[in-house]
This record gives structure tokens, C-alpha cells and sequence, in this order.
């Protein structure tokens, strides 16, 4: 996990960064993140998942009204972290070739 003084570390129960008070994990922490799973993307996504968990939970409790919809927690905490292919003809581009 990302550590040490100064680091974009959650600050909890609120989930919002140590660093720059963006909601957790900011930018900064999503490329670090990434860079120490490089090898092990399924291990970030647990990791993540866990996470998710844990901040439903507590931004629930924090405020039931005003808690973040699931949609908007997945697309914070494991959406972006999913390994996207980045070679070939992408579902669309295969369709259009077909006709």
C-alpha cells in the first residue's frame, strides 16, 4: 500500500486523502498503486475490493443520506484498476467488419 509521511494515504472513515483531500484513492495513489501491483493487477483488485467494502461501511455509517451510491464506490475504488487490452480491434471495430 502506499505509505510514508506525505503520501496519499485514505484518511478514514471520511476516505479522503492525506495529501491533496481528494476523495481516496486520488490520482497520486491510483498511479502508485498501480506501479507497485504492476505484476500482481489480480492481488490490487482484492486489495481494492476490500477497500470498497470497508468505506461502504463507513460512509454509510458516517451519513446513510448522503453516502455514495455502489455504482459511484466501483467506479472509484476497482473500475479503474481492471486491466483494459490495449492491442487488437476493440468488440465495436469486430462488429463493423462483419457487415
Amino acid at each position: 500500500m502506499v505509505t510514508g509521511a506525505g503520501q496519499h494515504l485514505p484518511l478514514r472513515p471520511l476516505w479522503l486523502c492525506r495529501a491533496c483531500a481528494a476523495p481516496w484513492p486520488c490520482a497520486v495513489a491510483r498511479l502508485t498503486l498501480l506501479r507497485e501491483y504492476a505484476d500482481a493487477r489480480v492481488t490490487l483488485l482484492m486489495y481494492l475490493a476490500g477497500l470498497l467494502h470497508d468505506a461502504a461501511d463507513e460512509l454509510y455509517t458516517l451519513n446513510p443520506h448522503d453516502a455514495p451510491e455502489p455504482g459511484q464506490l466501483f467506479d472509484r475504488f476497482l473500475a479503474w484498476a481492471r486491466v483494459r487490452p490495449t492491442t487488437g480491434p476493440t468488440r465495436r471495430s469486430r462488429a463493423n467488419t462483419r457487415n
